[in-house]
């Protein structure tokens, strides 16, 4: 089972940016979906990008399309989330979750993953 460590979260003015971190380790990837979560307080938790490894193809929410880039460096073992254009809402804790199986179709559904990160707090003031 795959191990996640999300980093790079912080606080950041409406109109910023921010790069969030997720690296892996304890399996090969190559076949995974990865994906970003959030979730603010007293929300349910939401999809917001995922990425097939083997074939490069990304998906995003719609609330983020164009503003976020998810992104996968093989050397590094890493996963990353480019935001720009952060907006307030875009305020939660920031999870990386990782499934070797999952249909890509589910990519936003959290229930179906297996391994999940700890999660980085994103905050954008207004």
């Amino acid at each position: 089972q795959v191990q996640l460590v999300e980093s790079g979260g912080g606080s950041v003015q409406a109109g910023g940016s921010l790069r969030l971190s997720c690296a892996y380790s304890g399996d090969t990837i190559s076949s995974y979906l990865m994906g970003w979560f959030r979730q603010a307080p007293g929300e349910e938790r939401e999809g917001v990008a995922a990425i097939f490894i083997r074939s490069g193809s990304t998906y995003y929410a719609d609330s983020v399309k164009g503003r976020f880039t998810i992104s996968h460096d093989s050397a590094k073992n890493t996963v990353y989330l480019q935001m720009n254009s952060l907006k307030p809402e875009d305020t939660a804790m920031y999870y990386c979750a990782a499934d070797p199986s999952l249909w890509v179709g589910e990519w936003s559904r959290s229930s179906k993953y297996r391994s999940w990160g700890q999660g980085t707090q994103v905050t954008v003031s207004s």
